[in-house]
């Protein structure tokens, strides 16, 4: 039985080939292109050498025969393989030492056999796969030209001639093409980086270039597997053809096509470098080129043939080129001798610009080989520099090995040392590695490979040293990880630590030990502590959750600072840090008196109004020191997300609750002092919600007892917080929101109160800020009342705060600036030289007119800004006549004038950018002042027929509000008698269409501007007076007020001598 076995050894080598070139015949071998290429270029090297030691016929019958005996060859390759099964089978069963030379004897000869038979063609040296170009049955041209003239005829015989010539041409073209040394046109194919240097092979896809695709067909299927392989000079360009030599340095690699793939759309090369060649021109007739070489490779080629047999064999390759025209019937022959679809043809392909395919080259000489010691001494440093580098990177030394063959020998060849090194290295730049190719010396070929492997050497050990590092580093982590993880597992067995979950739990318990957690609040925090504990501390929920019980245990849950209840502290308080304010402060006090009464705190919404600088948002926090609660703040300016105030859904990532809460947890107490600032600029309803809308369940003292925050989803109680709002006007404020807050009015301040502001607070706060002494820096208070009413006219002192700010910076610097010798003398600031520290003034008075002409009143206005003089001005628009004559002739024939009333009715024109409700009411006060002329005037038809212009000065500033009807009716009146109203008088108030006047708010604000302005004399609605009454009386002095009823009255006292 061994010796079946041993015997049926020799027949399987045979089969194993047989099956091999079965799969390969077929196309079936589908395992990775380039490496399969490879292992089997050095297979077909192996078996060139069995071929090389066959006798000579056998020899000849390797590497010339034609396809037309291949099925012959197939039967015959059979009959071996069956004969030597059985021979080998049949040796088994002789003697030990017979069977074991017989056995070597048969299968040497069986494998020579394989060796040489046409079916292993496709193995020998040099492989291409290639595909003959067949012809269809009915592809005879003399089937189509049955009806034409002899003439015809012939014509057809001849092309069926040329056809089989053709066809011979192919079958006589040797399968095995031996290596030309001198091949001049080829294929160019530009390569991008890296150049192919001889002796190894590289893979390249064609894509874009049909041209180049078409050509390489051609080629291979005349047995020309050559192509220059030539690298661009910009690596941009990823085409693989070149319109100009310009784009790719003049020496490349002459190729040899080991494998092609045609995939249609992509055609895969694998191409093996067999020497240098450099570029000399393009070649443009392709075509041409293309035949000749095809013509010099035929075995058994015909010298002297007649020029039109040359002429045939031409035609047969163009009708090769495309097979896709042998169906056609032949065409017309010129006078020339060519086709006329040739020459069409030919013409369409010269039209059609592409790039460059072909090109003429020439052999580049590389000068002999020296041995000298130089050389011995530059290829042993590279060499070394290569182990060097191996030993720094592993896969260096991978790619030699694939790259190497088994019988190379590196040391003693120069030149393969070189194009070894270069295509080994990766990281050199296109230039240095072209440099290589180009350069003729092998001395300066080794300088230039060292120089490239001495670079690639210190990259690789730099990489080597980062990743030691990193791998160092790596290592210590984990090392230092595994420790700690032993660690809390040896503190857990003695009961020294507990793990995560308990140390959170217990950790959240020691929060709530002291507090006074409701129920439900209660019940909710135990159902998440169960759920924690059956969390995996690693998954996303167990954050969540972990997140959510954090929030619920900072609450503070009843727990409350002790508040101030002693009023003479809070006084005290109040009034060190702001001066006057007398409504705001009785407030608080209020508040605190009931809080003494009932022994019990509660909350409280107010709302401070008023100009901007008057210290709404400042008192607030010194409230909050006066009660001795927590203060916190935010400001709901341009808000308009709702979940700003009522928290995100736990749904959400990132989500966390609104800022009530937060403040609660930053505070750690249920009754802070919230200040709310810039209620009034709060943002509208959109995708997001209404804020103000969410502030009603915040600010209703019967709904906060209970809010519902939207993170925690549990009820807080917000009845103990004292809620404090800002705002600088009330209209943009929604009604149900006003109503819920208790407003206090925080007027202006007249120039009495700015300088005891002044002296008192700002004056000492910037000293302290800038660090100087009463010593260094005085301030006049003539300087100060200059200050106030030239450069901070407005009604709150921020601006006065800065102009203050700015005279001490000015003064430190002039005092910082001093030289060592110079004294140290005191910095005084007064009206002379006040404009050097704060510029000029802005202002010099509010009046335009010292003496107003007629048709002008100054009127009272009252803006966010504090209040200001305004003037009203009215004048006519067209010229005015009081009666009109008119001319006729009476029957007698005389001439008659008589006069009568214009038919043309009057009008008024407003300027001055007002409002809507400033033009109604100036219509209405239009309308008054025509009943006011005409009860008191009839004769007077003025403001009937007049067209009049009434002008608020500047039209930049928008104006709007109900308070100018009776200056702008007294404006009218005033045009229309032609007289000036009474001098140094202001007024305000809005009158109705029957002549009463209403009343009007900002009286503070606008007895300021009128004592600022000059005005000795200001008109009230009578319904003010209470409001007048409660002014401080360094307001109400030197200051005449009339209080009207109706306008009669207005007039009586503006108009006095009428």
């Amino acid at each position: 039985m061994s010796w079946i076995l041993l015997s049926s050894r020799g027949a399987s080598f045979p089969f194993v080939f047989y099956f091999y070139r079965e799969f390969r015949f077929y196309g079936l071998n589908n395992l990775d292109f380039v490496v399969t290429s490879v292992a089997r270029y050095r297979l077909i090297s192996t078996m060139d050498q069995v071929i090389q030691m066959l006798p000579e016929p056998l020899k000849q019958i390797s590497t010339h025969h034609d396809f037309a005996g291949q099925k012959r060859a197939e039967r015959i390759y059979q009959v071996i393989i069956i004969v030597a099964g059985v021979l080998g089978f049949f040796i088994g069963f002789v003697g030990q030492q017979l069977s074991y030379t017989v056995y070597t004897v048969a299968s040497g000869f069986v494998v020579a056999c394989a060796v040489v038979l046409p079916p292993w063609s496709c193995f020998r040296q040099n492989p291409v796969m290639w595909q003959p170009v067949k012809k269809d049955k009915d592809e005879n041209p003399a089937n189509d030209n049955n009806n034409e003239d002899p003439a015809g005829g012939n014509e057809a015989k001849t092309a069926e001639k040329d056809d089989t010539f053709a066809e011979e041409i192919i079958r006589s073209t040797p399968s095995t093409i031996t290596v030309p040394d001198n091949w001049p046109n080829v294929p160019l194919i530009a390569i991008n980086r890296y150049p192919l240097f001889p002796g190894f092979i590289k893979k390249v896809d064609i894509v874009a270039d049909e041209n180049l695709k078409e050509l390489l067909r051609r080629k291979v299927t005349l047995r020309q597997p050559y192509v220059g392989v030539f690298v661009k000079k910009d690596d941009e360009n990823k085409s693989e053809t070149v319109s100009s030599l310009s784009e790719v340095y003049s020496v490349g690699a002459f190729a040899q096509i080991l494998e092609m793939r045609d995939q249609g759309t992509v055609v895969e090369l694998v191409l093996s470098a067999l020497r240098r060649i450099r570029v000399l021109e393009p070649i443009e007739d392709n075509e041409e080129a293309v035949y000749h070489n095809a013509s010099a490779m035929v075995v058994g080629r015909l010298n002297g043939r007649r020029s039109g047999q040359q002429r045939r064999e031409r035609d047969s390759y163009k009708a090769v080129k495309r097979p896709s025209d042998t169906s056609s019937p032949p065409a017309a022959t010129t006078a020339e001798g060519a086709p006329e679809d040739v020459k069409k043809e030919e013409t369409k392909t010269e039209s059609k610009p592409h790039g460059i395919i072909m090109a003429k080259t020439e052999n580049v000489i590389t000068d002999p080989i020296e041995r000298t010691v130089e050389m011995k001494a530059s290829m042993q440093a590279i060499v070394q520099t290569i182990r060097d580098v191996v030993a720094y990177n592993t896969l260096f030394g991978q790619q030699i090995n694939l790259l190497l063959h088994p019988s190379q020998n590196v040391i003693d060849n120069p030149v393969y040392l070189c194009d070894l090194v270069a295509t080994l290295v990766q990281s050199a730049d296109t230039a240095d590695l072209q440099k290589i190719m180009d350069e003729d010396s092998i001395q300066r070929r080794l300088e230039a490979a060292l120089l490239l492997m001495e670079k690639e050497k210190t990259i690789a050990k730099l990489k080597h040293d980062i990743n030691k590092d990193v791998e160092k580093k790596v290592q210590d982590q984990h090392r230092k990880y595994l420790l700690n993880e032993q660690l809390k597992a040896i503190k857990r067995e003695l009961g020294i630590e507990k793990d995560d979950k308990s140390a959170i739990i217990e950790k959240m318990e020691e929060r709530l030990k002291d507090l006074k957690v409701p129920e439900y609040a209660m019940k909710v925090i135990d159902e998440e502590k169960t759920k924690l504990n059956f969390l995996d501390p690693h998954s996303s929920e167990f954050s969540v959750s972990r997140n959510y019980l954090d929030w619920l245990t900072n609450v503070p849950w009843g727990k409350m600072s002790k508040e101030n209840m002693n009023l003479e502290d809070a006084i005290r308080i109040l009034d060190e840090d702001h001066y006057g304010m007398k409504d705001v402060k009785e407030r608080i006090l209020e508040f605190i008196a009931v809080a003494i009464l009932k022994k019990s705190v509660g909350g409280k919404i107010l709302c401070f109004h008023g100009p901007p600088g008057t210290g709404k948002t400042s008192i607030a926090k010194s409230i909050a020191r006066a009660l001795n609660r927590e203060y916190f703040r935010f400001s709901v300016g341009g808000m308009t997300d709702v979940a700003e105030i009522k928290g995100h859904r736990r749904t959400y990532i990132g989500a966390m609750p609104g800022k009530i809460i937060q403040c609660l947890k930053k505070v750690q107490t249920e009754n802070p002092l919230i200040l709310i600032d810039e209620v009034d600029k709060i943002g509208g309803a959109g995708y997001h919600g209404d804020p103000a809308s969410a502030l009603l369940e915040l600010l209703d003292p019967e709904q906060n007892v209970n809010f519902l925050d939207h993170f925690l989803d549990v009820p807080v109680d917000l009845s103990k917080v004292l809620f404090i709002c800002t705002a600088n006007v009330l209209d943009t404020i929604p009604g149900p929101l006003r109503d819920r807050m208790e407003m206090i009015e925080v007027s202006g301040y007249v120039a009495e109160e700015k300088l005891n502001i002044a002296s008192s607070y700002l004056i000492p706060q910037c000293r302290k800020d800038c660090a100087l002494e009463e010593t260094q820096l005085e301030i006049k208070e003539g300087a100060l009342e200059t200050l106030i009413k030239q450069y901070c006219r407005e009604s709150g002192v921020r601006n006065l705060q800065k102009h203050i700010e700015r005279i001490f910076r000015k003064a430190a610097f002039q005092i910082a600036g001093r030289k060592e010798d110079e004294s140290e003398g005191l910095v005084v600031v007064d009206n002379d030289n006040l404009s050097k520290y704060v510029g000029r003034s802005k202002f010099t008075s509010d009046r335009l007119y010292d003496i107003t002409p007629p048709g002008v009143i100054m009127g009272l206005a009252w803006t966010a800004m504090g209040g200001s003089a305004l003037y009203i001005e009215a004048s006519l628009r067209r010229r005015y006549k009081e009666k009109e004559e008119h001319t006729a002739v009476e029957a007698s024939g005389e001439l008659k004038t008589t006069a009568h009333p214009m038919s043309e009715p009057g009008s008024l024109e407003a300027t001055g950018h007002l409002g809507d409700v400033m033009k109604e009411s100036m219509k209405t006060a239009y309308t008054v002042a025509k009943n006011i002329m005409m009860r008191r005037y009839p004769d007077s038809e003025f403001l009937e027929r007049a067209h009049i212009h009434v002008h608020v000065p500047e039209g930049a500033t928008p104006k709007d509000g109900p308070s100018a009807g009776c200056t702008i009716a007294s404006a009218l009146i005033s045009l229309a008698l032609g007289r000036p109203a009474r001098q140094n008088v202001a007024m305000t108030g809005e009158v109705s269409l029957t002549g009463k006047v209403l009343p009007v708010g900002g009286i503070k604000e606008k007895i300021i501007a009128a004592k600022r302005a000059g005005v000795d004399c200001v008109l009230l609605p009578k319904e003010n007076q209470k409001d007048f009454d409660d002014l401080p009386d360094f307001i109400k002095d030197n200051v005449e007020v009339h209080f009207v009823a109706h306008y009669d009255e207005v007039f009586d006292i503006v108009f006095p001598a009428v």
